[in-house]
């Protein structure tokens, strides 16, 4: 698809998958920032939650105290929603802090400690992906606002028909034509040719 349409710049949501697609196929990316938002908001939600009700001793062996935990995650959530390309060096002192921990052994829970560290790694990691959109721009000058919000549109008017294969189709045939004809419609819209009222009669 890359080489069929010449694309410079893969948008995507933050499955580690099309990291490894974009970095085989040598083209930029950029990592839908609400997506990370979002996942972000819940990992430190649960997280918070942890370290509101005790600690079980994995980030006082690091020196580290749980207020000094709750401010990290409280700047991390910060730096996730300010999304500035230099603020991936600030990212990377709070990674560091956490280094320390130690992944469990077989049969342990995962401490809070390594919690932090694979949250904050997880972040730290992708950062560039993570702020493309602020600085990229195509050979006609295009820009893009850091979401895979117009990927998603696409997918929810032509390409999300193939669920409907398990809730009604009894035959190969029709799934095919209905969805050969959504295709058709979509193609007619986005082109200015007609009105959703006109194609559907």
């Amino acid at each position: 698809m890359v080489e069929a349409v010449g694309a410079e710049l893969l948008v995507s949501d933050d499955a580690d998958a099309f990291k490894q697609v974009a970095d085989a196929l040598g083209v930029w990316h950029q990592v839908c920032k609400s997506h990370v938002l979002r996942n972000t908001e819940q990992l430190v939600c649960q997280l918070r939650g942890v370290l509101e009700g005790g600690s079980d001793g994995s980030l006082e062996a690091l020196g580290i105290s749980r207020e000094q935990a709750l401010a990290d995650l409280a700047r991390l959530l910060e730096l996730v929603r300010a999304r500035r390309p230099e603020q991936g060096k600030e990212l990377r002192e709070l990674f560091l802090r956490y280094t320390g921990a130690s992944p469990p052994r077989r049969g342990e829970r995962v401490s809070v400690a390594y919690r932090m560290r694979l949250l904050l790694l997880d972040r730290w990691n992708p950062w560039g992906r993570l702020t493309r959109y602020r600085f990229w721009e195509g050979a006609g000058g295009e820009r893009i606002d850091g979401t895979n919000n117009g990927c998603e549109r696409a997918i929810g008017w032509w390409v999300k028909e193939r669920y409907r294969t398990m809730r009604g189709y009894k035959r190969v045939e029709s799934a095919e034509r209905v969805s050969r004809l959504l295709a058709w419609c979509g193609s007619q819209l986005g082109s200015g040719g007609a009105d959703l009222g006109a194609l559907l009669g």
